[in-house]
């Protein structure tokens, strides 16, 4: 990744200070704007916690933590500018814990991704997904690079312009 890119946290080696640093961007704001929406997006516990958990709640390994803190700067300002979304996804998902029966509550989600080319010397695709849980609000849910940064290909060559 691009250290000179502002948008992009540097890579400390310490968890702790790129969580730190990734706290105060996140919460420096309830929600963001979207074009795409035409209204908010917020900026919720649950996503925050995303960047650093499963959805089984068992911590993410420590790369990948660092990973996703470091983007997020650059995932909140592609919020703001998306107007195209790129993937789309409904369905039933199990939400919350399981109640004293056994049962778990079954939610309708939507999960929208926007993707972005980031980067100057080694470009690599950046998605971000944004969900909503029923009729709750849209807010942020992840942020990660779309394949591994080392093995994708974004071709230049052999591309005729019109």
């Amino acid at each position: 990744m691009n250290a000179a890119d502002p948008d992009i946290l540097g890579d400390h080696h310490d968890l702790h200070e790129i969580l730190r640093q990734g706290r105060i961007v996140y919460e420096a704001q309830e929600t963001i704007h979207c074009p795409f929406f035409e209204g908010p997006v917020a900026l919720t516990s649950d996503g925050f916690n995303h960047l650093t958990h499963k959805p089984n709640r068992a911590p993410r390994n420590v790369n990948e933590q660092k990973l996703k803190l470091r983007l997020l700067k650059k995932a909140l300002r592609i919020i703001r500018k998306a107007g195209t979304v790129q993937e789309y996804r409904k369905g039933m998902e199990t939400f919350g814990l399981p109640a004293k029966d056994g049962f778990t509550k079954m939610k309708q989600i939507q999960y929208w991704a926007f993707h972005d080319i980031v980067g100057e010397k080694k470009q690599f695709l950046l998605r971000v997904i944004v969900r909503r849980v029923g009729d709750g609000k849209i807010h942020f849910w992840s942020v990660m690079p779309h394949g591994r940064i080392n093995r994708q290909k974004l071709y230049e060559e052999g591309i005729e312009e019109d």
